[in-house]
């Protein structure tokens, strides 16, 4: 598993098993702030005009969007429920390694850091706003028993992992979507699209991060 530094500078992995590396090369940091905080949890709180938001996140890898989200929601003096699903975790010293505490408040990175571990077993917490868990489990094994307002669909792309993209995935990992819920991805094709209005979703062509023309945004009405 090797660094690479994407084009604004921030680093991410390749890994070389899959063939992808886990973050956009023309900017891990842009992709992160722009397809999911901004499309996904913060238009999800202006909308709902809501200061507490719960995300399940589908390919939780370095935790990037994980931070950022905490950063965000520290700014705004929200809280934040999260919750990532990932099969194949990465150890802790790779994670703390990435450089990603250039990029948020050293409260939020000492909160994470100190929490990483921990939040592989179970729900813990930091700024008394931030409760986060990590689900150490393929996608169509994890369970849960609340609903979130937004769905982080971060997989590989389906050229590699075409299975994350299935009609089942997707179906699986949106039954844990509230109704008026947002599922955001960097990804948008023909397939996802049909597969997201079969399943009771109002389709949105977002702009992209930089690299990619649009994104998927898609709100659950049914």
């Amino acid at each position: 598993m090797d660094f690479v530094v994407t084009a604004d500078g921030s680093s991410t992995l390749y890994n070389a098993e899959v063939g992808e590396h886990y973050h956009s090369k023309h900017g891990a940091l842009q992709e992160s702030q722009h397809v999911f905080v901004q499309s996904g949890l913060a238009y999800y709180a202006e909308k709902e005009g809501t200061d507490t938001v719960a995300v399940l996140e589908v390919g939780f890898g370095t935790g990037l969007n994980f931070l950022q989200s905490a950063d965000y929601v520290r700014q705004q003096g929200w809280h934040l429920r999260y919750c990532g699903i990932e099969a194949y975790p990465l150890a802790a010293d790779v994670v703390f390694a990435t450089g990603y505490d250039k990029y948020v408040d050293t409260e939020v990175w000492s909160g994470f850091i100190d929490t990483y571990r921990g939040a592989w077993q179970g729900a813990v917490g930091f700024l008394d706003r931030i409760e986060w868990q990590v689900a150490h489990r393929k996608v169509l094994d994890f369970k849960c028993d609340q609903l979130f307002d937004v769905i982080y669909f971060d997989a590989f792309a389906a050229i590699h992992q075409p299975e994350m993209w299935s009609d089942e995935t997707l179906a699986h990992v949106c039954q844990f979507l509230k109704i008026g819920g947002v599922f955001v991805t960097y990804a948008i094709t023909g397939n996802l699209k049909r597969s997201m209005k079969a399943l009771g979703f109002k389709i949105e062509k977002a702009p992209g991060a930089p690299g990619k023309r649009e994104m998927l945004r898609a709100t659950r009405v049914v």
